[in-house]
Parts: structure tokens; sequence; C-alpha cells
């Protein structure tokens, strides 16, 4: 696989150790070639560094076990997971969540991507359905304009939604990149 190819949450070899795509940008200079900007964290140590690579430089890919857990809370700064099969609970630091920790509601499945038997990373499905618990009132006419206004969820993430929504409805989320899809039905 091409360095350009890799994804947020790629997990990669390079120099010998094992890192994860935390951002891929592409670089293109005022003269020359284009290139790969990849910010990229060290699974061992937590390290995070940001390298530069030309669009025809390879990458060794690494395969990672995914598990399914159910989360159920956060106690502090861990947040508690369960094996669906065995009932085992299992912690896991905020830091290993990333930022997506206002994506996770009670009972939501999840993947846990282990390697080399250490959890380092979490997959959210795609879309999940919230409750919108703040946002600016309905306004008689708005309906039509394409204005979004601001609104929290119950997770307490932020999103922006069309100006017909109200407090207490239910909408679908893009959890990849956080963004309004439709009501929920």
């Amino acid at each position: 696989m091409d360095y350009i190819d890799l994804r947020k949450g790629h997990v990669f070899k390079h120099e010998g150790e094992v890192f994860v795509c935390v951002e891929n940008t592409h670089v293109t200079p005022g003269k020359g070639r284009g290139m790969t900007q990849i910010k990229m964290k060290n699974v061992k140590s937590g390290a995070v560094i940001q390298r530069r690579f030309r669009p025809n430089d390879t990458v060794e890919t690494v395969w990672v076990d995914k598990k399914e857990r159910e989360y159920l809370y956060h106690d502090g700064d861990n947040y508690i997971f369960m094996d669906t099969e065995t009932y085992e609970q299992e912690p896991l630091p905020k830091e290993l969540l990333a930022g997506r920790e206002h994506w996770l509601i009670p009972n939501i499945r999840v993947k846990l991507e282990i390697y080399d038997g250490q959890v380092i990373g979490l997959e959210l499905p795609d879309v999940v359905e919230y409750e919108v618990t703040e946002t600016d009132p309905v306004v008689k006419g708005q309906t039509a304009t394409n204005q979004y206004k601001p609104a929290s969820l119950e997770t307490g993430a932020k999103v922006m939604v069309p100006p017909f929504i109200s407090i207490g409805e239910k909408i679908r989320v893009d959890t990849r990149d956080g963004k309004y899809l439709e009501r929920a039905k």
C-alpha cells in the first residue's frame, strides 16, 4: 500500500516500529511535486510524530484483530466495555479513544482494534442515532433556508443541524466526520 492511501486509524510499520495513522494530508508546495504528510502515533510509546512521504513510497500494513464489545459507562478517565459473549468488563483509558468519546452512548456496539495483545484503538459504527438536548428554538418560516444552527447531543457532542430540528428530537449523525445526516425514523 502507498502512504497516500493511508487513512485515519490504519495501522502500519515505519522504520521497524508500529504506528497508527492519526491524520493524512496531501501537500503541494509552490514548486515541485506533491507529497503526503502523515501524522502518526507510535503504538508502544504513544508519541505522535509527523513525516512527509513521496507519492510512490510504499508502506507495510499490519494485521489488526478486531473484537466486538459493548460500551457500558465511563468511570473517571476510564471507559468500560463488555465482551458480549463472556460478559467480562474491561476498562480503556480516555487517551485510547482519541477524542471520539463524545460519540459513545450506552449499549453501542464498537470494535476494539488489538495488535500484539494490546488494544490500540476503537472503531465506531458509521452512523448513530442521538437525541438533541440543546439547540435554538424553531423559528416559523426558517424551514426552507440552508443555514444550520448548533445543537448539543445527549453525549455532549456538538453538531450543526438544520433550523427545523428541535430539542428532544432524534437525529442520525455520521461519527466519522460529526455531520448531521437526517432525522431518525
